[in-house]
């Protein structure tokens, strides 16, 4: 058996233009990302609306979110997460520029 040896940091991606996601692993169902935002949010219209179990953390700079039916914004600084359920649309709000938000986020099959 072989291991895989990272680091979070490394190699960032341009997030300049356009939000960049990279799988770090990946098996039976579940998923672990990172995601490189500069600036990015989810357009006014749109929601996050997924299949799936999502956990997120923000690892360097910051980020807001907005989850439907909730009042006001939750933001999220380095070490904060969140615990987004099946089905519990939300969107991104606000993501830093400098530094650029780094996020971990994994997605496990749902919970029911």
């Amino acid at each position: 058996m072989t291991h895989t040896l990272g680091h979070l940091f490394a190699d960032l991606p341009d997030a300049s233009t356009q939000e960049q996601f990279q799988t770090l692993a990946a098996a039976a169902g579940a998923r672990v990302e990172r995601i490189v935002s500069c600036g990015q949010t989810t357009p006014p219209d749109e929601w996050y609306d997924q299949d799936h179990d999502e956990w997120v953390v923000v690892l360097q700079g910051s980020a807001r979110l907005v989850i439907e039916g909730q009042p006001g914004e939750i933001s999220l600084g380095e070490g904060d997460w969140v615990d987004l359920p099946t089905r519990c649309r939300h969107r991104v709000s606000f993501t830093s520029s400098e530094p650029p938000c780094v996020w971990l986020a994994i997605h496990l099959p749902a919970a029911h």
